[in-house]
């Protein structure tokens, strides 16, 4: 389950934060093909009387962000990522049991509404908890898909996996229209915790990388009224 906080201040009693970010671990499914997730003290207690450690991961690990660069070249990198695309209302949508994300199913769940942030909640976000292994079976959108994104608008989309498409495509058609389009692509959400069709704001902050074609973000939905 997903944590969930809420607070008082000013004895109000302000709205709920739902995390849906991906805990960061040696056990952390990841990508074929990319380098283990190692973190290393080299300062430690007692000797050291402190502890320091080194994180090193592929910056496409868990919950991140890919930026234009990752598939195209001379494209911007996640620094130049426009902050006001990550941080605003934000719709999630639940498409059940489908096997693939199509312009169709995303219909059926929007109707005519144009979000500036859509996440998508599937089948995988129920894995995330116990899952130690990659799933190359991943539920992801279309090629469709991403066009209609990009035809309605949206400037961010959010995928419970981690690829917006699916591993058994032979291109990477899916990324390359969102990310030309300008579409912010947000990847290894777990939605297992949110309820759909509610009001949100979401709240992600990707790290400041200079020159890196994606990189590891915190990503929080606040319930609005």
């Amino acid at each position: 389950m997903r944590r969930r906080r809420s607070s008082t201040e000013g004895g109000k009693m302000n709205l709920r934060l739902i995390d849906i970010s991906l805990p960061i671990t040696s056990r952390l499914p990841r990508w074929p093909g990319d380098p283990p997730i190692q973190m290393e003290a080299f300062l430690d207690f007692p000797d050291d009387g402190v502890r320091a450690s080194s994180l090193s991961f592929s910056l496409h690990t868990g919950t991140h962000v890919d930026a234009p660069l990752h598939h195209l070249p001379g494209g911007g990198d996640v620094e130049s990522l426009d902050l006001a695309s990550l941080i605003g209302p934000a719709t999630v949508i639940d498409v059940g049991e489908v096997k693939c994300v199509t312009p169709e199913v995303l219909e059926s769940h929007l109707g005519g509404a144009n979000p500036s942030r859509l996440l998508v909640k599937t089948l995988n976000s129920p894995g995330w908890s116990s899952a130690t292994e990659f799933n190359p079976d991943f539920v992801a959108l279309t090629r469709d898909a991403a066009k209609w994104a990009v035809e309605r608008g949206i400037r961010l989309v959010g995928v419970d996996y981690l690829s917006v498409q699916s591993y058994h495509d032979g291109d990477p058609d899916v990324h390359v229209i969102l990310l030309e389009a300008g579409v912010v692509i947000l990847e290894g959400l777990d939605l297992s915790g949110v309820v759909a069709a509610r009001p949100y704001e979401l709240l992600c902050l990707p790290l400041r990388i200079r020159g890196a074609e994606g990189g590891p973000c915190r990503a929080v939905l606040r319930e609005l009224p």
